[in-house]
């Protein structure tokens, strides 16, 4: 588990892989440069040439390409879930250096979106703001835990205050199940569920890597130890397939399970062309009415 993103124990830090995604986000035009920092400019530069080695060699597709699918990809599943079903609350979690919270409440005046992460990260996400210099109403940065079913720190005593049970709210984890056990993971997204039932219509938005998948390409099996050094941590794959996840995902509580491949976004949103194997399951999970 990267310590300071991922550990509760450890809250001080801040992985390196929130610094190398706050790159990614950052060189591609998805961030602010308050938002970069140069533990994650020189990680880049450090990991780029091998990452695009084993792409190269394995004909698959590069971390980088990879994340930016990913990212917007599940950019678009929110525009859906605000333009067409009404979504006007949204609940980050562990976002780290991402810019989504400020491009979206800029995209989207009157929208409620509340980030929650570690103290670590909120102190510099607060302060990155600040330097942007554009206070935005509704755009809360908070000390936010996941695991935690209850206390100060949960998503229902940090997230329930701040928002209006009357309106559809979206719950987002991007870049995060991976690092905890399949136990830890199905806790929480019961745990999410249950926060969205609270609400008239909800969605759960995440990414996941799906076992049979990643086993079954050599692209996908080296990235798995290059991510690892990148995260200093462990890296679970908690399902076999898309059937043995969407069960499991709806047996938390969620009414409709959906695990998109980045293939299939390929004309609706500005990602590299895929190349190789789909490795990564974008996850829209949903609760109540639609």
């Amino acid at each position: 588990m990267p310590r300071g993103a991922h550990d509760p124990h450890d809250t001080s830090r801040i992985s390196p892989t929130a610094h190398y995604t706050g790159a990614v986000w950052l060189r591609n035009g998805l961030s602010h440069p308050a938002l970069g920092t140069r533990e994650g400019a020189l990680l880049y530069r450090a990991s780029d040439r091998l990452i695009r080695a084993v792409a190269q060699l394995t004909r698959g597709p590069t971390l980088e390409q990879m994340l930016l699918a990913r990212h917007r990809i599940i950019d678009q599943l929110l525009v859906d879930a605000i333009e067409r079903d009404g979504v006007a609350q949204v609940v980050e979690i562990a976002g780290g250096l991402s810019a989504r919270g400020l491009r979206f409440v800029r995209r989207y005046p009157g929208l409620r979106y509340v980030e929650g992460d570690l103290p670590g990260m909120v102190k510099r996400k607060r302060a990155a703001l600040e330097r942007i210099g554009e206070p935005l109403a509704g755009h809360t940065v908070a000390t936010l835990n996941a695991l935690e079913d209850d206390g100060p720190r949960s998503l229902a005593a940090v997230a329930g205050p701040l928002l209006d049970k009357a309106r559809p709210t979206a719950i987002i984890t991007e870049g995060l199940l991976n690092y905890f056990s399949r136990e830890q993971v199905l806790a929480m997204l019961a745990r999410f569920a249950r926060f969205l039932a609270g609400f008239p219509g909800g969605v759960y938005l995440a990414d996941l890597h799906l076992d049979a998948e990643t086993l079954r390409h050599l692209g996908a099996r080296m990235f798995v130890p290059v991510l690892q050094w990148i995260a200093r941590g462990k890296i679970h794959l908690h399902f076999t397939d898309d059937a043995e996840a969407a069960a499991a995902i709806a047996a938390q509580g969620f009414d409709q399970v959906t695990l998109h491949r980045p293939k299939d976004w390929a004309s609706r949103v500005a990602a590299p062309k895929p190349r190789g194997p789909d490795v990564v399951r974008i996850l829209e999970a949903r609760v109540g009415a639609r």
